[in-house]
């Protein structure tokens, strides 16, 4: 099947989201596949922060998710679409407008297409109404993909979706080449540091305050130590409250009297840039106040430049994250967080061991092979 009989529907850059990333590298990767080096067919998710900005031509329609008529409008554009067969729609919590997502539904109500719909979080022990609105959206759709097996588990036994229709394809990841962090840390000016890293839109949910709480030790023994705060905050969060949130971090650094050990890189970064700051870390950094998170683009990411983790248990966490890789920590808990970054800190080969363990176990996970499962799967499940 040709890569531009598929229309994707999600938000997409510029736009600052994972899930506008996760949709351009899934529909470029496609196309990538193929002879035909045609451009993907994106239909972009905007909202009163991003109607404004300036799409790619890829780009050729947008729904306004807060509007149920361009759901319908669109879906009728795609019906009369010859070249285009088959629909794959990005599924995430608060990108999708009306009540129990009842603007969705108006799409796949008025689409005669086949859709593919991946759910990018899957929520255990629903409550009623939400167990309803994912099973709707099984029933009206021709398959579902998630991206770890817990998920798979929950969609049978919480939400009673017959196992065959669904199907587990992991997070997409870039390939880089497996390197010490030295190589990157010059490049970046990061010489003479061990470098810890977290990165992502930055938001109260990351609780990063809980691993700021337990670096004093943890520099106490390794002075030359740098944590890496990477991400721009999320829009959503800046047009309500500012920085509030930064500013509060940063009087926690301050209190703590490590200003020179903790650096914020406050931007969206472009791809290369993102990768570039992974290969320098030395151990990469995961927090929040969630343990439901069943898929993890950082973590992936940062798994996949081979790097060794300290993140709480979150679904996904323990999935891929075995002892070899990495280290568990329970959430909110600082002191366990200094116990293990001094364990790691403390030890070159064991990081070095891990780092390649990580490395090793996501190649396939690579975009390419990501993109041969999902064409796979749209050739399945084309009328």
């Amino acid at each position: 099947m040709r890569p531009s009989y598929i229309a994707y529907i999600g938000t997409y850059p510029p736009r600052q989201c994972g899930i506008a990333t996760f949709t351009q590298d899934l529909s470029t990767a496609i196309s990538n596949r193929s002879i035909y080096k045609t451009k993907p067919k994106i239909i972009a998710l905007t909202n009163g922060f991003s109607t404004d900005l300036e799409y790619p031509k890829e780009v050729m329609y947008n729904i306004n998710e807060t509007l149920i008529e361009d759901y319908i409008n669109v879906a009728k554009k795609i019906n009369q679409t010859r070249s285009i067969k088959l629909v794959c729609v990005q599924h995430e919590f608060g990108i999708y407008g009306g009540k129990f997502l009842n603007y969705l539904s108006a799409f796949l109500e008025t689409i005669e297409k086949p859709v593919v719909l991946t759910l990018h979080s899957v929520v255990p022990k629903p409550p009623a109404n939400l167990r309803y609105t994912i099973k709707y959206l099984a029933e009206k759709t021709s398959a579902l993909i998630v991206m770890a097996d817990k998920a798979v588990d929950i969609l049978t036994n919480d939400y009673k979706i017959p196992r065959e229709r669904i199907t587990v394809i992991p997070h997409g990841i870039h390939k880089v080449p497996f390197e010490r962090s030295s190589k990157q840390k010059k490049k970046l000016k990061l010489r003479n540091k061990l470098v810890i890293t977290s990165f992502g839109l930055i938001s109260g949910g990351k609780d990063y305050e809980t691993i700021i709480k337990a670096l004093p030790p943890v520099v106490k023994k390794f002075p030359n130590l740098l944590y890496l705060i990477i991400g721009a905050t999320h829009p959503g969060i800046l047009k309500q409250e500012g920085e509030k949130y930064r500013y509060y971090l940063t009087g926690l650094i301050d209190g703590l009297n490590l200003q020179k050990n903790i650096r914020f890189v406050n931007k969206y970064l472009k791809l290369n840039k993102l990768l570039q700051y992974l290969r320098a870390t030395d151990v990469f950094v995961s927090s929040g106040k969630g343990l439901g998170q069943i898929t993890s683009g950082t973590l992936s990411y940062a798994m996949g430049c081979g790097r060794p983790v300290v993140t709480m248990p979150f679904m996904h966490a323990k999935e891929i994250v075995t002892s070899d890789r990495g280290i568990l920590v329970p959430m909110g808990n600082s002191k366990a967080y200094t116990k293990a970054l001094i364990r790691l800190l403390s030890n070159p080969g064991l990081r070095l061991r891990m780092g390649q363990n990580c490395y090793d176990f996501t190649r396939h996970m690579l975009w390419s092979n990501v993109a041969k499962s999902y064409l796979d799967l749209f050739d399945q499940n084309l009328n």
